[in-house]
């Protein structure tokens, strides 16, 4: 009898045990995804544990060198992720113009091993859902990396969001098309690989993030400079629905033919163009190519632009936008005061003389719309006509596109804040990339002489990002009020020492130029 009470007594025990609910694994100890277990670093004072280096699809090299991103190998036992992968490979990384260090990717590590990714969460355990915002990185298609300081998570991850930056192929290795290359693939396209990396990182985000505390429901896309017309091309493409539900693109997009980064080419035309830049270096066919080392790749003629490849992208942005046919989410867009990239402004009138060059038959309207009666007026349009032509005028059409054929707000915007800048630095204003640490609440990453308007701007505009990255609005109580932007209501966001949103700026210059880019 004895003996049977101790049996029944272990049985139920067992049984007791099996149906307990074990707490769950501690994300700060590790975390287990789809290709095996990762431990990253937890910082105790901020709370944020920090994962650098998980990889999201296997090595571009030999064989795989200009084919779409492939799976990751799986991996026993546990990878430790706490140091930045390689950036891309590129031109050496170096400060220039108005892009101190803290703007530029470091100078080495350099790899075609480069497709990895960084998470910073403040989740505890995989039970909290919080939202998760995909960073992607500018540098004109042809250089960047996600190991760049200001577009380090811990502060937004404060902030409650779960967030991840990415790298992907840049230059000739992201974008290279030619015949060759399309008759092998199975969706009969190449080039675009670079952005194929992009939508293959946000592919392992819905099927891992939620191991990190992230909603795999709640996605952001943002980015900045050509970053930001991934983010356009990503919003436009059929190959993420599903994976993305709100945007966020900051001086950029590509529904405009404005410049090379927007104008989405042939497949055809750059298949050609790949052709030329194999016989360039020797090489009659991608073999030959791929057997070539990396600074042979980058000693040719740079390839960068994204195209109209038939796969990721069917048609050219516009036509997209145009039907409707873009993904229908949220939008936050804008762009920079001072960042235009047009050189010295000259005395009006030599700056009238340009202007025939510039617009053409359209010259003459513009000149009775903008007479340019003194050098003073004409400095002023030069500035922002440096900044409309290739970013501003982008989310102008952007805004009215959307607001047109789909139903998702668009929230617009403009910086305005003359970046601080520290002896030995020269005044750019508020310049081309010049809103990003405040946009994460980065400022701490540069020496530059901050006040206590830039901190309060930097607390500010991280704010509406989280906020927007939350729930699709930017607006919360205890802020001042967004309006969402339609043609018949032309408001912006001003982001300056105050910030408030008013009427959308440049907006007669804006209207011109649109006119003209349309026609």
């Amino acid at each position: 009898m004895k003996n049977l009470r101790v049996i029944l007594f272990l049985g139920i025990a067992l049984v007791f045990g099996a149906c307990s609910t074990q707490p769950p694994m501690l994300i700060k100890d590790s975390v287990t995804i789809a290709d095996g277990t990762v431990s990253g670093s937890f910082d105790e004072s901020t709370g944020i544990t920090t994962f650098k280096g998980i990889p999201f699809a296997a090595p571009p090299v030999g064989d795989l060198r200009w084919k779409a991103p492939q799976p990751v190998e799986p991996w026993e036992g546990v990878k430790e992720c706490t140091e930045f992968s390689a950036s891309p490979m590129q031109a050496t990384p170096m400060p220039f113009s108005m892009w101190t260090q803290e703007f530029i990717a470091p100078k080495e590590p350099l790899s075609e091993d480069c497709l990895y990714l960084n998470v910073w969460t403040p989740a505890k355990d995989a039970t909290e859902k919080h939202p998760v915002l995909v960073y992607i990185y500018g540098g004109g298609f042809s250089s960047g990396g996600s190991a760049v300081p200001i577009y380090d998570g811990v502060e937004m991850a404060k902030k409650g969001l779960v967030f991840i930056t990415i790298n992907y192929r840049v230059g000739t290795l992201g974008f290279l098309a030619h015949p060759e290359l399309t008759a092998e693939s199975p969706n009969n396209a190449s080039g675009n690989y670079g952005l194929l990396d992009q939508v293959e990182a946000l592919k392992w985000v819905n099927k891992n993030i939620a191991a990190f505390g992230g909603d795999p429901n709640n996605i952001t896309i943002a980015g900045q400079s050509a970053g930001a017309f991934s983010v356009n091309y990503l919003v436009a493409s059929p190959l993420t629905k599903g994976l993305i539900h709100r945007a966020i693109a900051e001086s950029g997009g590509a529904v405009l033919s404005t410049n090379a980064l927007a104008r989405g080419g042939s497949l055809k035309s750059a298949e050609e163009a790949g052709v030329r830049f194999a016989e360039s270096l020797g090489a009659s066919s991608v073999e030959e190519l791929r057997a070539k080392s990396t600074e042979e790749i980058l000693s040719g003629a740079g390839l960068r632009n994204p195209i109209v490849d038939g796969y990721f992208l069917p048609k050219p942005v516009s036509e997209i936008f145009a039907n409707g046919e873009q993904i229908d989410i949220p939008v936050i867009i804008g762009w920079n005061e001072d960042e235009g990239f047009g050189g010295a402004p000259v005395p009006a009138g030599q700056f009238k003389e340009r202007v025939k060059q510039l617009f053409g038959d359209k010259a003459d309207e513009f000149l009775a719309k903008f007479p340019l009666k003194t050098d003073e007026e004409a400095f002023a349009i030069q500035n922002d006509l440096g900044a409309l032509q290739t970013f501003g005028i982008q989310s102008y059409k952007w805004m009215q596109l959307q607001n047109k054929k789909v139903t998702s707000k668009v929230f617009m915007y403009r910086f305005e804040r003359d970046v601080p800048y520290a002896d030995g630095m020269s005044d750019f204003g508020a310049f081309h990339t010049g809103e990003v640490p405040y946009a994460y609440n980065n400022l701490k990453m540069s020496p530059r002489p901050w006040t206590e308007a830039d901190y309060k701007l930097a607390d500010l505009m991280s704010d509406y990002w989280v906020n927007f990255a939350t729930s699709g609005d930017p607006n919360a109580e205890g802020l001042p009020a967004w309006e969402a932007a339609s043609p018949d209501n032309l408001k912006a966001m001003r982001f300056n020492s105050t910030s408030a949103c008013g009427d959308l700026p440049s907006i007669e210059l804006l209207k011109f130029l649109d006119t003209f880019y349309s026609n």
